[in-house]
This record gives C-alpha cells, sequence and structure tokens, in this order.
C-alpha cells in the first residue's frame, strides 16, 4: 500500500513502491502504451502523441487527471461508505417482505386475496427486469453516487407514501408506494460487487462485498422479525390500522435519516485505486464502449452464463421461500404469526453469517468454483431436509432445518456476485450483477407463483419439492462452470513480479559468461 503524497515523486529520485511512478507534467502518453505484455491502452486525446512511456510499463495518467492511477492505495472512508449502503438496502428489503411476514393479517385488514398480498413481494421481483439495463447504464454512466442518492431517495419516498394507505380501502396507494420502493431496489441490488471493487483493495473486496450484501439479508430478517410484533393478529380494523401506522412511520422516519447520511458519506470514488485490478480497469476503460457491446461479450462467456442460471435458480428459490413461508408455517402450526416471522428471521439471520464467513473464506483461499459449488450442494441437502421436516408438528426442528438451510441458501448470494466479478473482469461489475439478478427476479416471479399454487391445490411438501428439482439442476450446473478468475490474475501480473522476473532471467543469462572467464 502506498502512502506517499503526490509530489513526493519530485523531492525523491527513488519510485514509490508498486513499481508506480507518478506521471511528470511535463510528459505525456503514448497511445499505445502497453499495461503488460498482453494489454494496450488508449489514452483521451489530451495525451500528446510523441510522448514515450515510463520504463516501468504502466499507463501513466494526465497530470489534470482527478486520481494517480499509478498509485494503489486504499481510503479509509470505504467502511463508512459500504456500511451506509448496507443500511439503506436494509430499510429497503425490509418493506420488500413487511407485507409476505404478515400476509394473514394485511388480507384481513385490505379485504384482499392471499395472491393480491404476494404481488406486494413480487412487484420488487417485477419492476426489476425492465429496469436493470437502463439502471445500469446510468450506474456506468454517472456513477456510484448518484446511483446511492437516487435509490436512497426513492427508498424514503415509498415509504412515506405508504403512510397513506391506513384505511381499509386505499389498498392501490400501498402498492403505489411498493411499487416506488421496488423500483429503488433496482438502484440497490446491483451495486455490492461495484462498491467493493471500486473502494477496497484486493484481499478485501469479498469480505466488503458480503458486508453489502449482509444489510440487505438483515432487513429481510428484520422484516420477517418486527412486522408480526408492531401489528398483532387482531379483528377490529381501527386498532390494526393504528399498529400498521406505527410501522409505516418508523420505517419512514428511518429511510429519511439513512437519506440524510448518503447525501453526507457517499463519495463517487476514492482519490487513488485501491488495487492493481482496478487501477488497469480505469485505465482499460473506455468513454467510447458499447453498452449493449458489452453485455453481447458477457453472454458469449459460457462459465458466465451457467452462473447467471445457477444463481437465479438458488435466488429464485430464496424469494419463493421468503414470499410464501407465512403461509406455509400457518397451514401446520394455525396462530404461528409471530413464530413464522421468527423462522424467517432464522433462516436469514444464519444466511448472513454463511455470507460472512463465505467472503472472509474467498480473500484467504480463493478457490471461488469449490467454495460455490460446496455451498450450492449444501443448499439443496438442506432444502430437502427442511422439506420433510416442516409438518412433524415440532416448531423447534423447523427452526433447526430452516436455519441450517438459510446458512447455504442465503450465505450463496455474495458468492455469486464475486464469483461473476472474477469471471467477467473488467466488464463492469454493474451489468454482470445485473443480470445475475435479473435472472433472480425471473425465477422468483416463477417459483412463487408456482409454489403458491401447489401449495393452496396440493400442500406445502409437494411445493418444497417442487424447489427441490430445481436446485439440483443448479447444483449440477455448477460443476461445469470452470474457475476462470481473471481479476485475480490481473492482481498477480503487478510491475515488482514483472521486474523480478528479468532480472533473474538476466542473471541467468550471466552466468555462463561468468563461467568462462574464470575458466579462461
Amino acid at each position: 500500500m502506498v502512502n506517499e503524497g503526490p509530489n513526493q515523486e519530485e523531492r525523491d529520485d527513488t519510485p514509490a513502491p508498486e513499481s508506480a511512478l507518478q506521471a511528470d507534467p511535463s510528459v505525456s502518453v503514448h497511445p499505445s502504451v502497453s499495461i503488460n505484455p498482453s494489454v494496450s491502452v488508449h489514452p483521451s486525446s489530451s495525451a500528446h502523441p510523441s510522448a514515450l512511456a515510463q520504463p516501468s510499463g504502466l499507463a501513466h495518467p494526465s497530470s489534470s487527471g482527478p486520481e494517480d492511477l499509478s498509485v494503489i492505495k486504499v481510503s479509509r472512508r470505504r467502511w463508512a461508505v459500504v456500511l451506509v449502503f448496507s443500511c439503506y438496502s436494509m430499510c429497503n428489503a425490509f418493506q420488500w417482505i413487511q407485507y409476505g411476514s404478515i400476509n394473514n393479517i394485511f388480507m384481513h385488514f385490505y379485504g384482499v386475496s392471499a395472491f393480491a398480498i404476494d404481488w406486494l413481494s413480487m412487484c420488487y421481483m417485477l419492476t426489476y427486469i425492465p429496469l436493470l439495463l437502463p439502471v445500469a447504464w446510468l450506474l456506468e454512466k454517472f456513477g456510484l453516487r448518484t446511483i446511492a442518492l437516487t435509490g436512497s431517495a426513492l427508498n424514503c419516498l415509498g415509504a412515506w407514501v405508504k403512510l397513506g394507505s391506513l384505511k381499509p380501502h386505499l389498498f392501490p396507494v400501498t402498492v403505489v408506494g411498493q411499487v416506488i420502493c421496488s423500483v429503488a431496489q433496482v438502484f440497490i441490488l446491483g451495486m455490492p460487487s461495484r462498491i467493493a471493487s471500486v473502494w477496497f483493495g484486493a484481499n478485501e473486496v469479498s469480505t466488503a462485498c458480503s458486508v453489502a450484501v449482509f444489510g440487505n439479508q438483515l432487513g429481510i430478517a428484520i422484516g420477517f422479525l418486527v412486522p408480526p410484533v408492531l401489528v398483532p393478529n387482531v379483528e377490529d380494523r381501527d386498532k390494526l390500522a393504528y399498529h400498521i401506522s406505527i410501522m409505516f412511520y418508523i420505517i419512514g422516519g428511518v429511510a429519511t435519516l439513512l437519506l440524510i447520511l448518503v447525501f453526507i458519506v457517499f463519495k463517487e470514488k476514492p482519490k487513488y485505486p485501491p488495487s492493481r485490478a482496478q487501477s488497469l480497469s480505469y485505465a482499460l476503460t473506455s468513454p467510447d464502449a458499447s453498452y449493449l457491446g458489452s453485455i453481447a461479450q458477457l453472454f458469449k462467456n459460457l462459465n458466465f452464463v451457467l452462473l447467471v442460471i445457477t444463481y437465479g435458480l438458488n435466488a429464485g428459490a430464496f424469494y419463493a421461500l421468503s414470499t410464501l413461508l407465512n403461509r406455509m408455517v400457518i397451514w401446520h402450526y394455525p396462530g404461528e404469526e409471530v413464530n413464522a416471522g421468527r423462522i424467517g428471521l432464522t433462516i436469514v439471520i444464519a444466511g448472513m453469517l454463511g455470507a460472512v464467513i463465505s467472503g472472509i473464506w474467498l480473500d484467504r483461499s480463493k478457490t471461488y468454483k469449490e467454495t460455490t459449488l460446496v455451498v450450492y450442494i449444501m443448499t439443496l441437502v438442506g432444502m430437502v431436509v427442511y422439506t420433510f421436516t416442516l409438518n412433524l408438528g415440532h416448531l423447534w426442528v423447523v427452526f433447526i432445518t430452516a436455519g441450517t438451510m438459510g446458512f447455504f441458501m442465503t450465505g450463496y448470494l455474495p458468492l455469486g456476485f464475486e464469483f461473476a466479478a472474477e469471471l467477467t473482469y473488467p466488464e463492469s461489475e454493474g451489468i454482470s450483477s445485473g443480470l445475475l439478478n435479473i435472472s433472480a427476479q425471473v425465477f422468483g416471479i416463477i417459483f412463487t407463483i408456482s409454489q403458491g399454487q401447489i401449495i393452496d391445490n396440493y400442500g406445502t411438501k409437494p411445493g418444497n419439492i417442487f424447489l427441490c428439482l430445481f436446485l439440483t439442476l443448479g447444483a449440477a450446473l455448477t460443476a461445469f462452470i470452470k474457475p476462470d478468475l481473471r481479476r485475480q490474475k490481473a492482481n498477480k501480473e503487478t510491475p515488482e513480479n514483472k521486474l523480478q522476473e528479468e532480472e533473474e532471467e538476466s542473471n541467468t543469462s550471466k552466468v555462463p559468461t561468468a563461467v568462462s572467464e574464470d575458466h579462461l
């Protein structure tokens, strides 16, 4: 990590660590400066065409640029950024599940069907599909700060709109508020891997991505736990309206506070790139690059296509289980709305633990393919056990089996983001994670509708077996993904390694000469 200031090179002729030579204002970059033997960079038109590059092999940015790409240094602000993001992601995720976790209570209050309440969750999945590509383009065009402010503002607006739906005949107003929150989600779900790459060093990216996803999972956990406590199952609709208003006011206040924090804390990017891979990514980024061309390039990557399918199957199963959990538990344990929420909480808390452990493990081992495959198989095993123990009549058994399943099922989610970033480097993490989420939303809608119909007609066990079949398919496809870890390769191709190899080759070539001279 480089701690020197921008002017140290002028005071000292010794090159900075990481072979990060500072750019002299009088020297510009040649249009075809080589980054490494297999990569070349075309700088902006401000570079003078006749000025040659430094011998270090790095592309040197113009002195007028916002950051010096030759300095590798992590920012102290990075943890504040990821924690604020995690918090407003948590707030948005809470609003996704707050209706589904007390499905039967909202059915009674608004006088609508279970399917109508299910759509308050599924609208999150539905709005994501058409809006992903425009939002991903906005992320590339305007950057992290603009997208973060937009997502947080929409989340806040949706929370306050719901306060206008505290009468049984105002169900359409709560639908409008939920749709606004679902649009905010589009500005949130694709951010974790992008924030991790832009702000964190090579040995922190997986942990940072897990922390960012952690907030979303924590929001779902709170969404399972808090609504059954704040909104008890009472017959009087006026009392219900009062309890629902307390929940809506709390979430509106929290969303407003988080919007203020995003405005204060969030910055576009650090002054210096935090890793070698990110520095190269900045250098390779072209303002004229085709956005649709990047998407087409990703779909030519067979390993990424397989990951899109397998991630969608796993995350879609989780969305369906979360949406329908209240109905499944009440089916076997009538009157246990609070425990249904606690079971959902157990699933998500266990998954958060699994996500953090997986992130730390990946940062140390870099075994993306192996870890992903093992977690996927264990998700399937956990789902099978949960399926055949749900109807035993013992809630404590359900808590244990659901928690075990959640540890692997929701723990898989950040693994998918990071594996995608490795397989698709140097393509934008916003695009790759966005495509993963589109797959998750599509399968989530299909699984929620299909499993809901199966449960209504045949019971919970056939509905869960339906998900087990698709998780089996996902585990099988994961085995065919090749671990082409491009980002890790970029981080290893450092100038120090190159210079060391050249010195070793030079020393080796001199040995025969020295021997010949001694012999003579």
